[in-house]
């Protein structure tokens, strides 16, 4: 079974850091996209970032959406299967559950979903 799970969430002050993981297994293809997305309370679940992965190895290829550029950077270790999601500058209305998605190429429907983490940052 397509497992994902992520974690690192927590209570940051505005202006801090953190970084979330996404764990996955149980992949049978070597190709694929883990995008990060969120929802904020009360609001639609929107997407944050994604990568892609070809024969088990990132190829380079991300997309972030705008309120991410030049803050959150998406990326992978090749020897786990983990995908990271480093988010500097927080704002509160980050402010969110993250969670973690797998599809099989860009533009795909994300077929697997992880629990998600929740972000707070304060003010």
């Amino acid at each position: 079974d397509v497992q994902l799970q992520a974690s690192g969430g927590g209570l940051v002050q505005a202006g801090g850091s953190l970084r979330l993981s996404c764990e996955f297994s149980g992949f049978t293809f070597d190709d694929y996209v883990i995008g990060w997305f969120r929802q904020a309370p009360g609001k639609e679940r929107e997407g944050v970032s994604c990568m892609s992965v070809i024969d088990g190895r990132a190829d380079g290829r991300t997309f972030y959406k705008d309120f991410a550029k030049g803050r959150f950077t998406i990326s992978r270790d090749n020897t786990k299967n983990t995908v990271y999601l480093q988010m500097n500058r927080l704002k509160p209305e980050d402010t969110a559950v993250y969670y973690c998605a797998a599809a099989p190429r860009f533009g795909a429907q994300y077929d697997y979903w992880g629990q998600g983490t929740l972000v707070t940052v304060s003010s």
